[in-house]
């Protein structure tokens, strides 16, 4: 979807969701907020938000740095490949500026792709290769924290070189630098944050205000979406039954995995999704969705009978981050990008068109000169107070969240 510039001075769908989670973040009833005083504001991005396999539930083959060589030809071949979740960057018509950009200065030509739906998706397209050392046709990726663990914990990314990024080393927001999955940031580079609550559609219902309406409301049966990010769907299930998402037991679990499976046997639930709930929302098909607030904005921008609410239940917080895989042949030219992307100006350009938390240091004070409507805004630079109303999936072990997800996609025939 191309999208619409934002104009400084008036009433733009940006304002709208601005003030609508200014308004509501920080009070919402009825959740434990014990992730986020353990991690300490922003440290709670890096927990991740969901399972660690593909759909099916199966294992990859484990791969090491001796044991899956990879060659660089960045020297010889400026060029560079790399896949991204729809509207996560930003265009102008058919073109993609901050890109463009990098290109003219560095020489790198860039074929981007839109090709990451879902990471449970995108897992299945390239578990394959992947396991077997083989490669993906792709230099450089972006997939949601529990994801790129999971990749990590299979030796399926190229490490990083640290010293070809200064601009990252200088410029990572200091509660992102050391998740637990990728303490040294050797594999990964933050992309963009997000957060994932309720979205509606005025034209056809009325405001929905919590997950237990969206699973209940008779006038919404068979016209509502959820997300496929079991982590993302999962954690309002078990703010619903009373537990805490970041710290469960099995029996919490089996509580809000029953109330899942009476949802979806009731027929309430139309379809689980992953970023493809876009289009249905907007035509009608759709009444109201479980939807990440970026996608929201770019949304409303052409429909302004698109509602973004934060759930009377809170809101998930998550981030994505860009890695390289195996066998990528381009790593070097793909190290000049993620560097790029943390210079404070560019950042402040990607940050203004696709409103998601920004994980750059001095874009603030650069989106002075970009957009100074969007200083301060809460969806792109949010303090530690406007998180207080987030949480995070639970940070287990790989055979546990192997169960967890098995268990998800049964219930939602994936």
């Amino acid at each position: 979807m191309a999208r619409r510039p934002h104009h400084p001075g008036g009433d733009t769908a940006v304002d709208r969701l601005a003030r609508q989670v200014a308004q509501e973040l920080g009070g919402a009833p009825g959740f434990s907020r014990r992730s986020f005083l353990r991690a300490s504001g922003f440290g709670a991005l890096v927990l991740g938000s969901g399972g660690l396999l593909a759909a099916c539930g199966t294992e990859g083959t484990q791969q090491s740095a001796d044991s899956c060589t990879s060659e660089d030809l960045s020297d010889s071949e400026k060029k560079l490949i790399f896949s991204n979740w729809p509207l996560y960057m930003d265009e102008k018509g058919k073109r993609y500026p901050t890109l463009e950009d990098f290109q003219s200065e560095t020489g790198i030509d860039v074929t981007y792709n839109t090709d990451v739906n879902g990471n449970n998706e995108f897992f299945a397209k390239v578990r394959n290769q992947l396991g077997a050392c083989e490669p993906i046709d792709r230099d450089l990726m972006v997939l949601t924290d529990w994801m790129a663990a999971r990749m990590v914990g299979l030796g399926w990314l190229q490490e990083l070189d640290t010293d070809a990024m200064p601009n990252v080393s200088a410029n990572l927001v200091e509660s992102l630098r050391s998740p637990d999955w990728d303490p040294d940031r050797k594999h990964s580079v933050p992309w963009q944050s997000g957060l994932t609550g309720i979205a509606y559609n005025s034209k056809f219902t009325g405001k929905v205000s919590s997950f237990e309406e969206l699973l209940t409301r008779g006038d919404l049966k068979g016209k509502v979406s959820l997300l496929n990010e079991m982590g993302d769907t999962m954690s309002f299930l078990l703010t619903m039954t009373g537990a805490d998402p970041s710290d469960f037991s099995d029996d919490e679990w089996g509580a809000a995995l029953e109330r899942m499976e009476e949802a979806v046997a009731s027929g309430q639930i139309r379809q689980f999704t992953g970023n493809d709930y876009t289009r249905p929302l907007n035509n009608g098909d759709v009444l109201a969705c479980e939807a990440w607030s970026g996608d929201i904005i770019a949304l409303q921008y052409d429909n302004p009978d698109i509602e973004f609410v934060v759930p009377e239940e809170g809101m998930v917080l998550w981030s994505d981050n860009m890695l390289v895989p195996n066998k990528a042949a381009h790593k070097a030219n793909a190290e000049k990008l993620m560097d790029y992307y943390y210079e404070p100006e560019v950042a402040a350009r990607l940050a203004a068109w696709v409103n998601y938390i920004c994980p750059v240091q001095g874009a603030e004070e650069a989106m002075a000169e970009v957009d100074d409507s969007l200083v301060g805004n809460p969806l792109i630079f949010p303090t530690e107070e406007d998180l207080a109303g987030t949480f995070t999936f639970m940070s287990t072990d790989t055979k546990t969240r192997e169960g967890f997800e098995k268990d998800f996609n049964r219930v939602i025939g994936a």
